[in-house]
């Protein structure tokens, strides 16, 4: 039974895995807006409600694994060695080659720039991955809310309305640079931090002390 088991999970992984690269095929040559499920369904010789079964929605096709990736990335932080700080078991994943990073071979460089370039040149699927972006910060700033006790909220800036306010909004990348808000109870920025000294909340706790900065 084990066995049998084991054999149909290989099955469905390797359907999964036929789905995915088709689909992402016909994306680098066509465009992720330009190839619909149906195409992908024949190219891959299964049926549209196969493809859904696996991938819920069109994006899932491109960001397929990265649920997966979210909850390795949490319990990495949650079950570092004692002693080790957040941010360092939070780099040591980050860094660690992982998927098509962890490939050499010059096939598989080719596949990770295909998809950078997908994701690049469509909008629905650089606002998924804005999305799945702000899903991790969220995910995190959980985790460290109740790892510290804070008793205040920790917000991800999803719309970089508050980044684009204060300007430290890279408009070269759509992507705010690393910054800490000090929010006091009535919602008032009372300090702000760039740059690398940003994710080291010793320097937001200092500022708690200096009620008068703005």
């Amino acid at each position: 039974m084990g066995q049998e088991l084991g054999l149909r999970e290989l099955k469905k992984h390797k359907t999964r895995q036929l789905i995915s690269d088709t689909a992402r095929e016909l994306f680098a040559r066509r465009g992720f807006e330009n190839v619909s499920v149906a195409e992908i369904a024949r190219a891959a010789e299964v049926s549209e409600t196969t493809v859904f079964n696996y991938f819920p929605t069109k994006e899932d096709l491109v960001f397929y694994g990265l649920e997966a990736f979210e909850q390795q990335l949490l319990q990495a932080v949650r079950d570092r060695p004692p002693g080790e700080g957040i941010l360092q078991a939070f780099g040591q994943f980050i860094l660690q080659p992982r998927g098509l990073l962890a490939a050499a071979d010059p096939a598989s460089a080719e596949a990770l720039l295909s998809v950078s370039r997908t994701i690049a040149a469509s909008p629905a699927l650089a606002a998924r991955e804005q999305q799945v972006l702000a899903r991790y910060a969220d995910s995190l700033a959980a985790l460290l809310a109740e790892e510290t006790g804070a008793s205040f909220p920790l917000l991800c800036d999803t719309d970089k309305v508050v980044a684009k306010a204060y300007g430290v909004l890279s408009f070269t990348r759509l992507f705010a640079n690393r910054v800490t808000f000090v929010i006091d109870k009535d919602g008032i920025i009372r300090h702000i931090e760039e740059g690398g000294v940003a994710i080291d909340h010793s320097g937001a706790l200092h500022s708690c002390s200096l009620p008068g900065k703005k």
